[in-house]
């Protein structure tokens, strides 16, 4: 299903990008805070995806309660990493959506450290549903596992009706001029200086690309798993990519472009920490011996 994004969107208000999908979140000017909660509705069902911090929690639920969904009718809360700007309002949603089935959804490894936000809902992991949502419809959400990009159980999240995947934080990134839906410019698309260390700055003083490399370069673990997670996305057949941070991506050619940057980004996590730095066997451990009066074997 196309994306069309609206020619002057109001961020006050949630915005529909696609059959009952919502972008409920954020973006602070003054501060720069922003962030990209959404809620899927189906029928007189909803699920929220990353539903935000405490801080974004009055923010969020206002969008919420603008779609018209009555809180009581949002059965899930999926959550693809255990970030606190993820999980931290799950003791106000769980308040307000006051039912007794409502539904954690994370992989186990995260449900860790989401258990310590909630109180009374019922934490479901991805193996033990395999590996997806359904409504009453029918209508499924399939939930596809990128360990290490950035935590070990973080996932993303396709919704097959729509084709929007929800990536978290793939391909993210902290913009300086934000907008909710990315328009590369043709000079963009055409640009070959992608400097890990200087951006372009000849549209309007600051490069997309670069700013959604840089982000993968610092929060994400290392080279592979970042690979690992875009060959994971490159068999899933989704036409919009709606990340937690930064903007949803909905043009093809951006798409690819933006793919094909990250597949072969270096420097990124660990990799970027030890560059070329040799490693003797398993790991250089003489000097622990000789603090500890052991000898080399």
């Amino acid at each position: 299903m196309p994306l069309i994004a609206p020619s002057n969107p109001d961020y006050n208000r949630p915005i529909e990008l696609a059959g009952g999908v919502y972008w409920v979140g954020f973006h602070d000017e003054q501060s720069g805070s922003q962030a990209n909660p959404y809620l899927v509705v189906d029928g007189n069902e909803g699920v929220i995806i990353d539903g935000g911090s405490r801080s974004a929690f009055p923010k969020v639920m206002i969008k919420i309660l603008q779609t018209g969904i009555s809180p009581s009718s949002i059965k899930a809360l999926v959550y693809q990493n255990y970030d606190p700007r993820l999980c931290g309002s799950i003791p106000h949603l769980e308040g307000i959506i006051n039912r007794p089935d409502l539904q954690i959804i994370s992989d186990e490894s995260n449900h860790r450290f989401i258990q310590h936000y909630s109180e009374t809902a019922t934490f479901l992991s991805l193996g033990n549903i395999d590996h997806e949502l359904r409504f009453s419809s029918g209508r499924r959400l399939r939930f596809i596992r990128t360990p290490y990009a950035h935590s070990v159980g973080s996932f993303i999240t396709f919704d097959e009706q729509t084709g929007i995947l929800f990536t978290s934080d793939l391909f993210s990134g902290y913009m300086s001029h934000w907008s909710l839906f990315l328009e590369l410019s043709g000079a963009c698309k055409e640009c070959q200086s992608l400097d890990p260390e200087v951006p372009c700055t000849q549209d309007n003083g600051s490069c997309p690309v670069w700013e959604i490399m840089q982000f993968h370069r610092h929060i994400m673990t290392s080279e592979r798993a970042l690979r690992l997670a875009i060959e994971q996305i490159a068999h899933i057949p989704f036409s919009v990519i709606a990340p937690q941070h930064g903007s949803v991506i909905h043009n093809p050619g951006d798409i690819i472009l933006i793919c094909e940057c990250l597949a072969s980004l270096k420097g990124v996590g660990i990799d970027h920490v030890l560059g070329d730095r040799p490693f003797c066997g398993l790991g250089n451990i003489d000097p622990i011996r000789e603090r500890f009066g052991k000898a080399s074997p």
